[in-house]
């Protein structure tokens, strides 16, 4: 009976600090990211249709990474700042091992919803757009959102400012998608669509050439928060 009790009180002490930490990272300015993100999907999708242009994975991959873009900017951008805003920053220093109890919660949580919403988005693409493999149009569309997505929370961490973030994100971004078209059939490319071969371009070895992109990306994104909790440490710099 006891242990009963103290399972349900620890399930309700879980959904509380899940529910806060939620309305922390995902306050104020979110709702807006997330209208942005539909209004670009709609807006592109409509006139990808009105030109007869082709509905495929490859054209689904591209027209969702700029909408998960938009869902991960705002959390990873403006969360320490919300913290600093809301005058609580000095409290979650005072919590040994900070970086492990808070923000890899809220780094966790960040991922998961972004990841359930491109799945709803997904979906959605499945019945107005054209027959797409769900789960793994997901899975390849996420790499770049966490890798963009780990980058920004790294600035965070480094600037301690969401518009200055905002801004070296935006000029980070704009250089990216020019790269992107020189690095179009390398590993290095951030943007790769798996599911658009180039042309004269063997498939078995742009099946690696996808692997080792997506190595890089995880890599990447596992440096990146890594690097931001540790700079997470330096509370003199934030405080």
């Amino acid at each position: 009976m006891g242990s009963a009790i103290s399972a349900a009180n620890v399930w309700t002490l879980l959904l509380k600090l899940v529910k806060y930490n939620m309305k922390v990272i995902f306050g104020n300015r979110f709702i807006w990211f997330v209208v942005a993100a539909i209004s670009f999907y709609f807006f592109i999708a409509i006139t990808n249709i009105y030109d007869n242009g082709t509905l495929d994975e490859g054209f689904i991959f591209d027209l969702q990474i700029m909408p998960g873009i938009l869902l991960i900017f705002y959390p990873m951008t403006f969360g320490i700042q919300n913290d600093l805003d809301a005058g609580i920053l000095e409290i979650l220093f005072g919590i040994p091992d900070y970086r492990y109890k808070v923000w890899l919660v809220r780094l966790v949580l960040v991922f998961m919803l972004v990841f359930l919403m491109m799945i709803g988005l997904t979906v959605m693409s499945y019945y107005l757009l054209a027959p797409v493999s769900v789960f793994e149009l997901t899975w390849h569309v996420m790499f770049p959102i966490y890798f963009l997505g780990s980058l920004a929370f790294l600035f965070s961490t480094i600037i301690k400012n969401g518009n200055g973030t905002a801004v070296v994100m935006v000029i980070i971004g704009v250089g990216l998608l020019i790269m992107s078209g020189i690095l179009e059939r390398t590993m290095w490319n951030i943007f790769l669509n798996p599911f658009e071969i180039p042309n004269r371009l063997n498939e078995m070895v742009w099946q690696e050439t996808t692997m080792k992109n997506r190595i890089f990306l995880a890599v990447g994104t596992l440096l990146f928060v890594l690097y931001g909790l540790f700079n997470l440490q330096k509370r003199e710099k934030f405080i």
